[in-house]
């Protein structure tokens, strides 16, 4: 038994959730999300509560309900509240530049490095070696944000790099440790 895909979700207000056969549409102040549900979920809204239920019980239903409901979740999250996460480049000479649609990254390399911002999501920068990514789905957000942080990954000797807020890197001693 799936004890995510039991819980049961508020519906803040503000925020509108549409249940067309296999497809969920999650409308708010911030924006609106659409996700496809596997045949096996139904989703049923009840005065202002969601549930995700197993049309017929099996191992792969039980997992989807799970899935689904947390997938439901994010998305209720994202359109009234959003989604941020937080980058911070480490090292000399490393740092963020925002230009327009463009995030310019100096990390080290004898060229910057110019990255797209995708659509529906916004980067702004707080120093010019601290950047926050805002959107509304969940999986954009990190997913772009784990796109920068490629661009130099924090190494374990110097800790340099670029990561995420509050992350820490684990430390090593190095050659003359020996």
């Amino acid at each position: 038994m799936s004890r995510i895909g039991e819980r049961r979700l508020n519906i803040p207000e503000g925020v509108t959730v549409d249940v067309n056969e296999n497809t969920v549409t999650v409308k708010g102040s911030k924006g609106e999300l659409t996700l496809t549900v596997s045949p096996l979920i139904e989703v049923k809204v009840e005065e202002n509560i969601l549930r995700t239920i197993q049309k017929q019980p099996s191992k792969t239903a039980n997992i989807m309900q799970g899935t689904t409901n947390s997938l439901i979740n994010n998305m209720i999250n994202g359109v009234s509240k959003g989604f941020e996460k937080g980058l911070e480049a480490v090292g000399v000479g490393y740092r963020f530049n925002v230009q327009g649609k463009k995030l310019v990254v100096n990390a080290g390399y004898s060229h910057p490095v110019e990255i797209e911002v995708p659509e529906g999501l916004s980067v702004e920068l707080v120093s010019n070696t601290e950047i926050t990514v805002k959107g509304i789905d969940k999986q954009r957000v990190s997913e772009f944000a784990a796109n920068i942080r490629k661009v130099r990954e924090p190494e374990p000797y110097k800790g340099k790099g670029i990561r995420y807020k509050g992350e820490i890197v684990r430390r090593k001693e190095g050659k003359k440790a020996a």
